[in-house]
C-alpha cells in the first residue's frame, strides 16, 4: 500500500501519469470491483468483467495526471469511471430498446448483497445519484465509494477526511434521498 501512494506523491510531483502503474499494482482488486457492480445487473445481458475494466483504464489514462491522496482515493476514482463505463453501456442498450417497465430500486445498506439490476434501474440509480451530488457533492461520494467501490465506512471515511461516525450519518442521509427518488411515481 506505501508504494501506492508513494507512487501518487511522484506522479503529483512530476507530474507524470501513474495509471499503468495503478493498474498493474491494484489489478485484480479493480476487477473486483467491475465484477460487484456487474454483478447487481440482469444475469441475462451480463457483460464481460475485463471488457469493462479495460474501457475503464482507457478512459483513466485519458484522463491524464490525477491529484489522487491514496489507494482508496484512487479506488474511489476508479469506480466512478467504472460506473459510468456501465451506465453508458445501458444507455445504450436503452436506446436500442426504447422502451420497457420499470421496477423500483432499492440500496440496500448491505453492500455484499448482489440484487440483480436491471439496465433501466441503474440509469434510474445513476440519474438520482447525479441530483444528489448536485445537493450534497459529499454524499454522492460516499455512494460511490460504498456503493459502487466496495470501501468499508472506514476506507470512505479515511478517502473523504470525515470521521467514521460522520461517514455514517451521510450514508444513512445518501440512502434516503436516494430511495424516495427511486420510488416509483
Amino acid at each position: 500500500m506505501a508504494e501506492i501512494t508513494t507512487l501518487l506523491k511522484a506522479a503529483r510531483v512530476d507530474k507524470i501519469n501513474p495509471t499503468d502503474q495503478l493498474f498493474a499494482l491494484l489489478y485484480d482488486q479493480l476487477l473486483g470491483v467491475v465484477r460487484r457492480q456487474l454483478r447487481r445487473q440482469d444475469h441475462r445481458r451480463a457483460l464481460d468483467t475485463t471488457v469493462v475494466l479495460h474501457e475503464s483504464y482507457l478512459r483513466l489514462r485519458n484522463q491524464g495526471v490525477l491529484g489522487l491522496e491514496s489507494r482508496n482515493h484512487f479506488l474511489a476514482y476508479a469506480a466512478r469511471v467504472i460506473r459510468t463505463v456501465i451506465i453508458d453501456i445501458a444507455r445504450g442498450r436503452l436506446a436500442e430498446k426504447r422502451g420497457g417497465g420499470e421496477r423500483p430500486v432499492t440500496l440496500r445498506t448491505s453492500i455484499a448483497e448482489s440484487a440483480s439490476v436491471s439496465d433501466e434501474q441503474l440509469v434510474r440509480l445513476n440519474d438520482a445519484l447525479e441530483e444528489l451530488a448536485g445537493i450534497e457533492p459529499r454524499l454522492a461520494s460516499l455512494v460511490e465509494m460504498r456503493y459502487f467501490a466496495g470501501l468499508s465506512e472506514a476506507e470512505a471515511a479515511e478517502a473523504l477526511g470525515v470521521a467514521k461516525r460522520t461517514a455514517q450519518r451521510d450514508w444513512e442521509k445518501a440512502r434516503l434521498f436516494l430511495q424516495a427518488n427511486l420510488r416509483d411515481e
